[in-house]
C-alpha cells in the first residue's frame, strides 16, 4: 500500500512542525495554501526542496538573482515568521482572550480609577 503525501501542513491555523511558528488564530488573518512559483518550485509546502529548485541545479552560470523576490516568499508559511520580531506582529493583530475576567458589555471599572 501506497502512502500518500499530507498536503495540509495546518493544524487549526498554526504549523506544529516548526516549533517556534506562530499561531494565526484570531488575527483574522487566513493561512494561506502553497504556491508553484514561476521557475515551477512549490514554495510554502515546508518540504523545502523541489527538483525545479535552481539550488538543486546549481552552476556557475545561474543568477542568484534568480532566487530573490517575493515569488520565493509564502505569506504565512515562511520561516521569517518565527522570528520574535515578526511573531510579535502576529500575536499584536490578535483579540485579547480576557474572559472569564470581563464583561463585553459592561465597564466594570467605570467611575472607578
Amino acid at each position: 500500500m501506497k502512502k500518500q503525501k499530507d498536503e495540509n501542513f495546518t493544524i487549526n491555523e498554526t504549523l506544529p512542525h516548526q516549533i517556534n511558528a506562530p499561531s494565526w488564530k484570531g488575527t483574522g488573518i487566513k493561512m494561506k495554501k502553497p504556491f508553484i512559483n514561476e521557475y515551477g518550485v512549490t514554495i510554502g509546502d515546508s518540504f523545502y526542496n523541489s527538483t525545479q529548485s535552481p539550488l538543486n541545479h546549481w552552476s556557475d552560470d545561474i543568477d542568484p538573482a534568480i532566487m530573490s523576490g517575493d515569488q520565493w516568499v509564502h505569506p504565512t508559511n515562511d520561516i521569517g515568521w518565527n522570528t520574535s520580531e515578526n511573531r510579535d506582529l502576529i500575536e499584536a493583530k490578535k483579540r485579547p482572550q480576557g474572559v472569564p475576567f470581563t464583561h463585553p458589555d459592561k465597564d466594570v471599572s467605570y467611575n472607578n480609577d
